[in-house]
Parts: C-alpha cells; structure tokens; sequence
C-alpha cells in the first residue's frame, strides 16, 4: 500500500468525518470533493452483499465481493472518518456554537465551490440532467428548510430507525446527516452518548446505520454503474439545493434571514470566498497532479 496516497486518503476521511457532525454539510459531498464517490458507494455495497452471504455462509460470494473492494481507498478512508467523528464530536460543536455565522459562511462557500466538480463527471449534459438537477435541488431546498427539535429521551427502537435514515447523507451529497439528526430529534442525544461512551445507544446506532447504509448503497450503486450522468445531476441538484441549510443568517424555524445592523458581514463574505477558492484550488491540484501523472506514464 502506497504510504502516500494512504495518508491523502486519511485526510479525505478525516474530511467526511468532519462533514457528518457539522448539521447542513454532507459527507457525500466531501467524497465526491475528494474524488472517491464512486469507490466508497461501491465498496460499502460489496461489504453489505458479503455480510448478508455470510448468513447463508456462501464463501465464494463473500471472497468475489471483499476482494472487489479497493482497500488502499477504504481502509485509510475510514480511520480517517472514525477519528474526525470522535474528535470533531469533542469541538465542533462548541465551534458552532461560538461562530455560527462565521462557519455557515465558510461551509456555503466550501459547497458552492464544489458544485462544478461532480458535474464536469456528466460527458454531455442534456436538457433532462439540467430538469433533474432543478427538481433534486427544489427537493433539498424543502427538505433542509424544516425546523429542528430535540427529545431528551429517544427509544433505542428510535434510534435505530433514525440512524438508517440518518446514515443514507455519508453517500448522499447534499444532504446532511447531522441536520437529519436535528429534525428527527437526537442530534444531541447522539454526540453526548458518543461522548459519555454510551455503548448500548451508539451500538444500536451503529447497527441501524450499518443496515441503512447497506441498503441505499444497492440502490445508489446500481444508479451509478446503469444511469451515471441522470443520477450525477440529481447529486449536483441536492448539493445546491442543501445551500438553504448553510445560509449564514437563518432564524429559530431555519428560515432565511438578511444580515442586520451589527452583523459580521465582512467576515462572512470573505469566509465564503476563502471556502469557494480553496475548493476550487484543490480541484485545479488535483486535476494537474492527475495531467502530470498520465504525461509520465
């Protein structure tokens, strides 16, 4: 295993990881920043198929499917995830918490930046990926707009519900899992079981993540391997759509506001702009690393 690409590769995990706590930032859309969609989609599929063949102890399907992973990618990726989500559940919050604004600012401009990456991965955009595009991103846009809430005692049958439900934003950009958690109620709930090292809540959680996320990665592979570009736009579309949930100025029921007198809007401007040129920066690295690469080869 290249030690290298490795380490990139656990940058990119501690991305996503990062992205899965901050409410109105997806991790999906951090991995298809990064360039690895495709593979953590596949891969998560190929592990979900070899689990279920497990129950019917047919070794030949588990060993075609495990091998068929690029564990290069998802072995580094995950570590990376892991350790963002236990120490970003540690700080980010408070971070939040401190500089709303400031952070929704820089996560709009991190988003808006990126919104030409997966959609330079359509060959030739059609009138009907651009109608797909506006019906996915009218959806999110709805979709982050609902108002929050909190229970203070979730059921463990709950949470399990809300961690499939929850888990389908890790693979599905523009849609954050962290704000799933706020409407569904247990945002809070989950970072301080995390936090107090709850084993009976987070093992619950992990087990109805694991089976949320086995089944929407069937589907969303199968999408991408037969209608690559239609299901791209529907991406692209969620991914604009979700901006909503990342407006800097927002009220208690998660409607849009205008910056007031007072309001730090300098700060927030140049925040927006830093996350636009420092993703689209890192795009344009990457694409002459990957030229630089096939002119040696």
């Amino acid at each position: 295993m290249n030690l290298q690409k490795s380490i990139k590769h656990f940058l990119h995990g501690l991305l996503m990881g990062g992205a899965d706590i901050i409410p109105g930032v997806s991790g999906g859309t951090m991995a298809l920043i990064v360039g690895v969609y495709e593979d953590l989609v596949a891969a998560i599929s190929h592990l979900f198929t070899a689990a279920l063949s497990l129950l019917r102890l047919d070794l030949d399907t588990i060993k075609d499917r495990v091998q068929q992973v690029k564990w290069g990618v998802i072995l580094p990726l995950g570590v990376g995830i892991v350790t963002a989500l236990l120490v970003g559940a540690k700080f980010i919050p408070g971070l939040l918490e401190q500089y709303p604004v400031q952070c929704r600012g820089f996560f709009f401009g991190l988003i808006a930046g990126s919104l030409i990456i997966p959609w330079h991965r359509i060959a030739q955009p059609s009138p009907r990926d651009y109608a797909i595009a506006v019906v996915a991103a009218v959806v999110a846009f709805v979709l982050v707009g609902l108002p929050p809430r909190e229970l203070a005692d979730p059921s463990l049958l709950y949470v399990f519900l809300c961690a499939m439900v929850a888990i389908c934003a890790m693979i599905l950009p523009g849609v954050s899992g962290s704000f799933l958690l706020l409407v569904l109620g247990i945002y809070e709930a989950t970072l301080t079981a995390i936090n107090d090292r709850n084993m009976v809540y987070v093992l619950t959680f992990m087990v109805g993540a694991g089976l949320g996320i086995g089944l929407f990665s069937k589907l969303l592979n199968r999408l991408l391997e037969n209608y690559h570009d239609i299901t791209m736009a529907a991406l692209v579309g969620l991914m604009a759509g979700s901006l909503r949930a990342l407006w800097p100025w927002l009220a208690e029921d998660r409607s849009m506001l205008w910056p007031g007198a007072g309001d730090p809007v300098g700060s927030v401007v140049a925040l927006v702009v830093l996350g636009v040129v420092l993703v689209l920066g890192l795009h344009w690295l990457g694409n002459r690393a990957k030229a630089e690469v096939s002119a040696q080869a």
